[in-house]
């Protein structure tokens, strides 16, 4: 029996190939969007949690012995080496390709391949065809490419990511194997190897804490926070990155020493899902991008229908198929504004050189423009808005809060300044003492007091951090130089050497004989000096905790008299403590003993091992010390500029709530008047729950709530309050606020300096960077970098962003009032056939020869006065193109100048003996080369050679009067509502490109051997005449729609023709 056999058709085979190739690229795209939602999720640890015993179990390890060598080949087999994977680049000549065909560049290529095409057709179909067209295609190919070129080298940044995350990685690591403790790569460990770390070490692997000895890391890079954190064995919060038993990759150990066991490496670290994150992250398309796209698809529009339908109609009425096909080609071209790409280009590297000497470096040319869409900023705390350095703020003694400003003051001689010198402490505010007046609150510190003078001997003394002793870093100014030890120590000298001077001096004098250093259990530390005072006892100086310090302490220092501690001076220590703690300041207690000299005579051998032999009990407390990292001076002003154009700030941290806030208010992001909903509790007394978030401005959200908040109530509290502070984020959080801000509509610019801050900035619209203090990974993942570091540097940025938007509008309308006297000459020559009164080359003349420098030179244009008072830019309303510049770039202004460039053209055939009425219908005749005896006006013969010159000649007169006219447009388009008379002239430029304009049009036409090259041919000086009065009233009839827009604002005039 035969079996039948079924035969697929080819067409059915392809349908099936092209089907499996849909469903192919559909599985791939949804694979990479789970794998970015999973990268987006907070990290999940439990290593932190379980028994260390049940961990050595899971990993096989053993904490005396390590794992073996066959475990750690076998493990390093199995899961890879220790580095971060590299991802999938894109070849440097895709990138090529895609600068080469996206955006403006399609609509040339088009053009171009338009008049390839209409020149192939002539080759084919006519005898000794023009250049024209050929000459046209290979100009705009020009454009492209030289565009291009320019864009590529300008944007080829996002490959170096990697690169700069691979520098994270600490070359070697001390590790415990098979017993014995080798010096291994930092790419051999696996999970269950036993590390030892030390001081100034790079931390290789994602690690638990065995043991700890004053250990402290510095987790500024991914968390944001720029206080060392002390890593100790014991677990302290389900939070991974909270908890002190867990130190992470690429972070740095500061301080101490400590054993770890790796739980994590390569990839799977908490860095290495950063770095996985930021590479996935596809960059949002910029709002320029976007213009320019919706600019594309109008142009292209507007030009097929307009180019269709006049094939259609010439093709209806009689015409050569041929010579619609021209038409077509003709109208097509015309629409092409030629050097819009490359003026477009231009301008905005001209605005990102101006931006860059005003320490904004931009790495994405259109990223100048985003800058100026921006409605919502996400600002990291750390180094931007903050000094990103501990400075003392406050000093507690006496029953007196002092505030101090020595965070900015210059360096003092080596005896105290005298009360009116710039870092003299204020006394800001005062508590109330028990039994002893406070004292004028605006008094100044009595530098020669003893509490003052007990309270900074302690400060000089109970210190390890020291100034690097290099020249360079001497010479600077106090506040500015670099030391060795943790960011609080270094506040506390550097204002100990602001107030007094010749700090290090002072220790030689008062040398250290025994230290007890600080660590997490005991939280104090504690030195023991020999004195220059004349004193033979030895002095104890304590530092640390504050609460730890007071419960120390029997007795208190209050002016000069030392008195027993009761009640009523904890009281009023609890209340300063509470006071600067409330302002988000790291608060640190003081106090000192002199040790009696028959038990401590001269000599003794002191000891501070596991038990000192000496007293830790029975001090005297001297005061509180409270250090923050301050807001930079300009932050402020910026924030209030922000504010007035309409710009949200939202500041987005990993440091803590209290701190956060204090910051937020001192800059101005969260206002003085403005409450939280606990505030506004904690005012009326009743729970937060009955207070309507509404009648909050301000919200303060904490990160662990944020994690377990669905989309849709993080958008309700971005649009209910104006005012909003994220604390204690994470790198995911990050995004996640970005892509809820984004989900409203905003343009959101993203500051940060940190690793932990680069996923926000490649999601980000426009991602800003800091230049000094930012890491090479933020540097990379980021648009823009500020070289200053200097929030108030994005401010200027904006301003130059909402400039070249307007700048940009302005130039396009230029241009566009010369693309319609460009196509007018193609329409009236099908519907009356008329001679062509503009080629193909003159028009390439003019768009990438006479309108070039004056639309680069809307560039310079200065910023208008309300630029920074006007709100954002609506990317759904406010276009680059919009119908209503169309309609006065086209319907008004073009007109005019068309009337213009046809009315001189008439007056040169006039004077040659073609009147108009004889011009009309004159076509057929005046192209055919057969006819040689065509009778003008006043019966003259005209040959076909003697008319093509005389076409030429007339279409000359037209190029003259366009450039004329154009003297006059581009100085009605430097103002959109105010009279042109009303801005003054503060730079030359817009002078300078037209008397380009003016020179170069001479130059083309009065240059003899252009008549062969470009069919331009010598105009008569009379003939620059006609135009005249055209100009004359294009000036009088912008200034009177320009006045009818003032008296009427929101009128009929105002919403056809304002743009």
């Amino acid at each position: 029996m035969k079996q039948s056999v079924s035969i697929t058709s080819p067409r059915t085979k392809g349908k099936h190939i092209f089907q499996k190739i849909i469903d192919y690229a559909r599985r791939r795209k949804e694979a990479k969007q789970h794998r970015i939602a999973d990268l987006k999720k907070e990290v999940k640890f439990d290593e932190h949690s379980v028994p260390i015993e049940e961990l050595y179990a899971r990993y096989q390890t053993d904490p005396r012995q390590g794992l073996t060598s066959e475990q750690a080949q076998n493990r390093l087999l199995e899961d890879g080496s220790n580095a971060l994977a590299p991802p999938k680049r894109t070849p440097a000549w895709i990138k090529f390709l895609k600068q080469m065909a996206g955006g403006f560049a399609l609509l040339l290529w088009l053009g171009a391949i338009l008049c390839f095409m209409c020149y192939g057709i002539q080759i084919q179909m006519v005898e000794n065809p023009g250049g024209d067209y050929l000459y046209l295609g290979i100009a705009l190919v020009a454009v492209v490419f030289i565009t291009g070129v320019f864009s590529f080298y300008q944007e080829a940044k996002t490959s170096r990511i990697m690169d700069s995350f691979k520098k994270m990685i600490p070359q070697y690591a001390v590790v415990l194997r098979d017993g014995e403790k080798k010096n291994l790569k930092a790419d051999e460990l696996v999970v269950g190897d036993i590390i030892d770390i030390k001081f100034g070490d790079r931390i290789p692997a994602d690690i638990r804490i065995l043991s700890a000895h004053g250990f402290k890391i510095d987790n500024s890079s991914l968390t944001g926070e720029s206080e060392p954190q002390s890593r100790m064995p014991e677990f302290t919060d389900d939070n991974p990155l909270e908890t002190k038993n867990l130190a992470f990759f690429s972070t740095y150990a500061v301080e101490g020493t400590c054993i770890g066991l790796v739980v994590r490496t390569g990839d799977d670290t908490v860095m290495g899902r950063i770095a996985r994150l930021v590479t996935a992250i596809k960059p949002v398309q910029t709002p320029i991008a976007k213009e320019i796209t919706h600019f594309v698809k109008i142009i292209t529009a507007f030009a097929a229908v307009l180019g269709l339908s006049f094939f259609t109609f010439a093709f209806i009425i009689g015409y050569f198929w041929l010579d619609a096909v021209i038409f077509l080609v003709g109208i097509i071209v015309a629409n092409v504004p030629e050097g819009l790409l490359a003026t477009m280009t231009v301008c905005l590297s001209l605005t990102a050189k101006h931006m860059a000497k005003k320490n904004c470096l931009v790495k994405n040319l259109e990223a100048v423009e985003t800058l100026g869409s921006t409605s919502v900023i996400c600002s990291d705390k750390t180094g931007t808005l903050t000094q990103n350095r501990m400075t003392v703020a406050h000093a507690w003694f006496d029953n007196k809060i002092f505030g101090t400003s020595v965070g900015s003051a210059p360096r003092e001689g080596p005896t105290s300044p005298s009360p009116s010198s710039p870092s003299t402490a204020q006394c800001n505010y005062k508590l109330t003492s028990p039994g002893k007046g406070a004292g004028d609150p605006n008094s100044q510190l009595d530098r020669e007091c003893i509490g003052w003078k007990s309270l900074l001997r302690c400060v000089m003394l109970c210190s390890r951090a020291e100034f690097k002793n290099e020249a360079e870093n001497l010479a600077k100014p106090v506040a500015e130089r670099s030391c060795n030890g943790d960011a609080s120590e270094s506040a506390l000298l550097k204002c100990a050497e602001i107030m007094c001077g010749e700090v290090i001096d002072y220790r030689r004098r008062n040398p250290k004989v025994v230290e007890i250093p600080f660590n997490s259990s005991n939280k104090f530390q504690v030195s023991v000096h020999l004195t220059d005072d004349g004193d033979r006892r030895y002095l104890l100086a304590m530092k640390g905790a504050p609460e730890r310090i007071l419960d120390r302490c029997d007795t208190i220092l209050i002016d000069g008299e030392e008195l027993a501690m009761n009640d009523e001076w904890r009281a009023s220590f609890q209340e300063a403590y509470a006071q600067l703690g409330g302002l988000g300041e790291r608060v640190l207690g003081f106090c000192d003993v002199r040790l009696p000299e028959d038990e401590f005579p001269p000599g003794y051998a002191f000891s501070a091992e596991d038990e000192p032999n000496f007293p830790l009990v029975g001090m005297r407390f001297l005061g509180l010390m409270s250090m923050i990292d301050p807001p930079r001076v300009n932050v402020p002003m910026a924030v209030e500029r922000c504010r007035s154009a309409g710009i949200k700030v939202i500041m987005v941290t990993g440091d803590h709530p209290i701190t956060a806030t204090a910051i937020a208010r001192a800059v101005g992001i969260i206002s003085p008047k403005s409450e939280t909903r606990g505030e506004i509790a904690a005012r009326r007394g009743v729970p937060v729950e009955s207070v309507d978030a509404k009648e909050a401005r301000a919200c303060v959200v904490h990160g662990t709530d944020l994690r377990n908040m669905p989309l849709s109530e993080l958008t309700t509290i971005l649009r209910l309050h104006p005012e909003i502070v994220f604390a204690r984020t994470s790198p995911q959080d990050k995004v996640n606020i970005v892509e809820a801000v984004q989900s409203l509509g905003a343009v959101v610019a993203v500051t940060g300096d940190g690793v932990n801050d680069s996923p926000a900035l490649k999601k980000a619209d426009i991602g800003i960077a800091m230049g000094i203090a930012g890491s090479d990974v933020s540097k990379e993942a980021a648009d823009m970098i500020l070289l200053d570091d200097n929030f108030a540097s994005i401010v200027t940025g904006v301003e130059e962003g909402r400039n070249i938007f307007d700048n940009l509008k302005k130039a396009i309308c230029y241009v566009l009032s010369s693309n319609f006297p460009e196509l007018m000459p193609f329409l009236m020559y099908i519907l009356t056939d008329i001679p062509l009164a503009l080629g193909t080359v003159t028009i390439l003349c003019i768009d990438l020869g006479t309108d070039i420098i004056p639309t680069i030179a809307c560039a310079y244009e200065r910023p208008e006065a309300d630029i920074m008072n006007r709100p954002p830019r609506d990317p759904k309303r406010d276009k680059l193109v919009s119908r209503r510049m169309l309609a006065m770039g086209y319907g008004l202004i073009g007109m005019i100048l068309s009337t213009a460039g046809f009315f001189v053209f008439f007056v040169v055939m006039a004077e040659m003996g073609f009147w108009t009425s004889r011009l009309v219908g004159i076509r057929r005749s005046w192209e055919a080369k057969t006819c040689t005896d065509l009778v003008d006006s006043y019966g003259q013969e005209w040959t076909f050679e003697q008319r093509k010159v005389l076409e030429a000649t007339a279409q000359t007169a037209f190029f003259i009067s366009i450039v004329q006219m154009q003297w006059i447009n581009i100085f009605i388009v430097r103002t959109r509502r105010l009279s042109t008379f009303h801005k003054p002239m503060r730079d030359h430029h817009l002078l300078l490109s037209v008397l380009f304009e003016t020179a170069l049009g001479c130059l083309l036409v009065y240059t003899p051997g252009m008549d062969e090259g470009l069919s331009l041919y010598f105009v008569k000086g009379m003939w620059w005449l006609p135009t005249l009065p055209f100009l004359v009233f294009t000036l009088a009839f912008d200034e009177f729609r320009k006045y009818l827009i003032r008296r009427n604002p929101g009128g009929f005039i105002e919403d056809e023709t304002c743009y």
